[in-house]
């Protein structure tokens, strides 16, 4: 979570009621609700942010699965503060999440990774973006303030000219590798579906292209680079499958949260 988001969460009025929602791999010492598939016995995947200070218990632990198709166990309006730092990306249904998230508080924080991380080759290990990323965020203004758009992410990413090179993300700021912002009354997502395989490949083809201005690259072109792999490493064999992924893999560590 980004540290200026962090400063203006300790900054709440004690009475201010927070929930933290997907908080089970580093859950914010500051919520006072937490809703996560997983249990609160296993919390903490990678690290927490001051054990000592949850206002969280385990009886204001909420396990379920964010994605419905039941509404969260919360009243309308229960909350002063949700927030919801990359999770959105993860999960199979954002914008039943977007739209619980808007029901449940009166104002909000998300944070979800740009597409310029989530387009670049090699972030994670041998493929495009992180493993686990099941869409691609946008923004975009509507008439009840600033929402997402959501793509899904294909596995034909991986082709040549369909991704950043190694690195590009590495090359702006950190705060333009996420998406980040307050919202109040709610928070708009929708879906992109594309039909035809034109739409997919020319809306891609823009965003590439604003991605790699951004990080001042060549925009990618068919077979304008080569991966940091040889051809005879891309046989699914287990043990170079097992090399390819890396440690990293058996839990998918994503330390911003």
């Amino acid at each position: 979570m980004r540290p200026e988001a962090l400063q203006r969460l300790a900054e709440l009025p004690d009475d201010a009621v927070v929930l933290d929602v997907g908080g089970w791999a580093s859950p914010l010492a500051r919520a006072d609700w937490v809703i996560d598939l997983l249990p609160y016995e296993t919390r903490g995947l990678y690290g927490h942010s001051a054990p000592a200070d949850e206002r969280f218990t385990a009886d204001s632990w909420v396990q379920a699965d964010i994605c419905g198709p039941d509404p969260w166990p919360f009243e309308d309006d229960q909350f002063d503060v949700v927030l919801c730092s990359h999770t959105l990306e993860d999960v199979r249904d954002p914008v039943f999440v977007c739209r619980e998230l808007s029901r449940v508080a009166k104002a909000g924080y998300v944070e979800v990774p740009a597409p310029i991380e989530d387009l670049t080759y090699g972030v994670q290990g041998h493929w495009v973006g992180w493993s686990h990323h099941r869409w691609i965020s946008e923004v975009e203004a509507t008439p009840l303030g600033q929402g997402f758009v959501l793509t899904h992410k294909p596995h034909l990413l991986a082709a040549e000219g369909r991704h950043l090179p190694p690195g590009t993300h590495e090359r702006v700021p950190e705060d333009q590798r996420v998406l980040a912002w307050w919202w109040e009354g709610s928070i708009p997502a929708r879906e992109r579906v594309h039909v035809a395989a034109e739409e997919f490949d020319a809306w891609l083809a823009g965003l590439l292209a604003d991605c790699a201005a951004a990080a001042a690259v060549p925009v990618p072109r068919a077979g304008a680079f080569e991966h940091p792999i040889g051809a005879d490493d891309r046989r699914f064999t287990p043990r170079r499958i097992s090399a390819a992924l890396g440690r990293r893999t058996g839990f998918w560590k994503d330390a911003r949260r």
